[in-house]
């Protein structure tokens, strides 16, 4: 199943205005995702959207907007920034449930507090906390996730994406939980998950790291049922349209497809978008 990330629309102050637009131009399955603002009666909107329409939804990360903007990592140290993730993934796992959605994905967590300017820009140096402590963290907070979810949907944790820029501001550490195949298989020994593979994170990723991307991607690819897609120019996360013979194209066409849930992130007009999804399905 294919659906369009709501980010994909620019320029609206709520949610449904997104949904509606994404409908109209023919999607009947959309990904709630960041960017939106909160307001009264946003639940209901969904709602009578969901059956008005006949369309399926899935809530992402960000989504439902919290009270209070900030940026979630479920690794913080940081007691405010910890309770806050917590209580915000709690509310998207209901709100997901009362949507009728079978899956919710959250970015995995960070090695520092990042501030809500820096999300997708240049990230600042800080003293990074200790590595150890965040991965314990990370997983007695998921643990406790699931316990609370209570089997209700099945939950992904999505791999972080690292840019040169910031690798470099960090003088060649990797401050992210989960960008790598050998990171998914460390904290796999410690968690029991599913991973959101996000392939334009992962093309820029493995060029920040060194690693052979279409190796990376086909490990990761085998390991879940769920796949976010857009290209890049693997320096960063550009949200470009599927570009023919791309190497995330190359991974898309050479890997098996069946079974599996599809999310394009494209932040391009709507006729790039189903330029990309025509592309992907030849």
């Amino acid at each position: 199943m294919i659906y369009i990330s709501s980010s994909c629309i620019k320029g609206v102050s709520k949610i449904c205005e997104a949904v509606r637009q994404l409908h109209d131009h023919g999607f009947n399955n959309i990904e709630l995702s960041g960017g939106s603002n909160p307001y009264e009666g946003i639940e209901n909107d969904l709602l009578s959207l969901k059956y008005d329409l006949g369309i399926n939804l899935l809530c992402h990360n960000y989504f439902p907007p919290p009270p209070v903007a900030f940026v979630l990592n479920l690794a913080s140290l940081d007691d405010t920034i910890h309770k806050m993730t917590m209580e915000h993934l709690k509310r998207a796992i209901d709100l997901s449930v009362r949507l009728g959605a079978k899956k919710y994905a959250f970015h995995a967590g960070f090695y520092t507090d990042v501030m809500l300017n820096e999300i997708g820009r240049s990230i600042g140096k800080r003293v990074l906390y200790n590595k150890e402590k965040c991965i314990s963290k990370f997983c007695k907070s998921y643990e406790e996730l699931q316990k609370y979810n209570n089997g209700r949907l099945e939950l992904y944790i999505e791999n972080n994406v690292i840019a040169q820029h910031n690798y470099e501001n960090y003088d060649n550490s990797n401050f992210l939980m989960l960008t790598t195949h050998k990171e998914y298989t460390e904290l796999k020994k410690q968690i029991d998950f599913k991973i959101l593979l996000d392939v334009a994170h992962l093309y820029v990723s493995s060029e920040t790291l060194n690693l052979p991307f279409q190796e990376e991607g086909k490990k990761l690819w085998e390991e879940t049922d769920y796949i976010h897609i857009s290209d890049n120019d693997a320096r960063k996360d550009l949200n470009w349209a599927l570009q023919n013979g791309s190497p995330i194209h190359e991974l898309l066409t050479s890997s098996n497809k069946k079974g599996k849930t599809f999310t394009f992130e494209v932040y391009r007009s709507i006729d790039e978008i189903k330029e990309s999804i025509n592309l992907f399905e030849e």
